[in-house]
């Protein structure tokens, strides 16, 4: 059984965070410093937490989603690529999520890791730090290089700046009449 909350849950959310208007963020939502979350994203934590670490993109279209017994964790540094699904699982610091990556229940993300486009990492599998996994399912092909692994961290880095730019009003949405 389900035990429904007492007291409202509003997220949390860190300094210069941009979250985009047609995303949606619910719950037990914790957000670092300089997170982006880009359109048509779902962070829906109202049966459990869902913590995204600092300088973390989570990208369009992309939803994370928790169990009662377990929240879904994302370390910092990170880019999550379009419509990427997280449920339940811990992705370590530095890791990049291809788009269109599943990321099933009890997975953990070892630090610095990639996760190949359209691959489906299964329940509580285990993935190596610094490691590229890829296929349906996931499966290890080789060690990152060090430049693989700085450009990560670059490319959260990026998002942080285009982030800090919508929110400045540099991108304006077109309108149709």
């Amino acid at each position: 059984m389900i035990t429904l909350p007492q007291k409202p849950f509003q997220p949390k959310i860190g300094k210069d965070v941009f979250i985009h208007s047609s995303a949606v963020v619910i719950g037990q939502v914790t957000l670092g410093d300089h997170v982006n979350i880009w359109p048509g994203v779902v962070l829906r934590a109202d049966i459990n937490r869902i913590v995204i670490g600092k300088c973390s993109n989570i990208q369009d279209l992309s939803v994370a989603h928790v169990e009662t017994n377990r929240g879904c964790f994302v370390g910092e540094y990170c880019v999550v690529g379009h419509s990427v699904i997280l449920h339940s699982c811990r992705v370590g610091d530095g890791v990049l999520i291809g788009m269109g990556a599943v990321i099933l229940d009890d997975a953990k993300i070892g630090d610095r890791a990639l996760i190949g486009a359209g691959s489906l990492v299964t329940e509580g599998m285990k993935v190596k730090p610094e490691s590229l996994y890829f296929g349906r399912p996931a499966k290890f092909v080789r060690k990152l290089s060090k430049k693989e692994i700085h450009d990560t961290v670059k490319w959260a880095e990026k998002y942080a700046r285009i982030a800090e730019a919508h929110q400045k009003g540099l991108y304006l949405p077109a309108y149709s009449s």
